[in-house]
């Protein structure tokens, strides 16, 4: 799937990785992912590429950011008193897994331009900091994740120029990729985030069990990688270059 369209390298495992960074379950999903490396040990061998995804095509990003309970009480119709308790729920369910959620500050906000930023990151060597950086800003740090000023500090933050980065997003240079990223997710079909697709084969759709993506991960990693006992097989055919 994901690995026909990105291209599956033969020496390592690629995860690709649909969410948005105002998505509380991706955040959830990319720490048990992280969480699951930690334990996999071939996890220098793999690579995971993050693909945007809108939860909320119709925001713009030059509206004024929107309280996120009273957004899910006009998007669902239901009272503002539920709306901060289903955040409430959601809160708890991320503090178990060691993340820090302030519903109360988040700003709801369109997020194209977030995407273009992570775009801009992965050139870099840095996707992975820079969305575990967005993820933060959104739903600890009640930051404006829309505007630009505000991406450029946080791309600084994790190592990247800030100048440059600022350019890339005024310029729209990555705003392909996100289109791209948004057709693909289409063509596959996927209506919801976090999406993980594992060596172009498994997927697994939301924040499930660090056991769920530590299986995945054998699992694609030995078809793909390794042989069944875990030996590599790219490190052999290296030895007889």
């Amino acid at each position: 799937m994901a690995g026909e369209a990105f291209g599956q390298a033969t020496d390592r495992l690629v995860v690709d990785v649909w969410s948005d960074v105002m998505c509380p379950f991706c955040y959830m999903g990319d720490t048990l992912l992280d969480q699951a490396l930690e334990k996999f040990p071939h996890a220098s061998g793999v690579e995971v590429r993050y693909h945007g995804f809108l939860l909320m095509p119709q925001l713009s990003e030059s509206d004024a950011p929107v309280d996120t309970a009273e957004m899910l009480a006009a998007k669902y119709g239901i009272p503002l008193e539920q709306a901060q308790e289903m955040n409430a729920q959601v809160t708890e369910r991320a503090r178990q897994i060691g993340l820090d959620y302030h519903f109360e500050r988040a700003q709801t906000v369109g997020t194209r331009t977030a995407h273009q930023l992570s775009h801009f990151a992965a050139t870099q060597g840095k996707q992975h900091e820079m969305m575990r950086r967005l993820f933060k800003a959104y739903f600890t740090d009640g930051l404006n994740v829309a505007d630009h000023e505000v991406l450029a500090d946080l791309a600084a933050e994790v190592g990247l120029d800030r100048d440059a980065a600022l350019a890339a997003l005024t310029s729209g240079e990555f705003a392909d990729e996100v289109a791209k990223d948004l057709e693909q997710a289409r063509q596959y079909g996927i209506s919801g985030v976090p999406f993980f697709v594992f060596a172009g084969k498994y997927a697994i759709s939301g924040a499930q069990p660090v056991d769920a993506f530590l299986q995945a991960l054998d699992t694609s990693w030995n078809e793909t990688v390794g042989t069944p006992d875990g030996t590599a097989q790219a490190a052999a055919a290296g030895a007889g270059r």
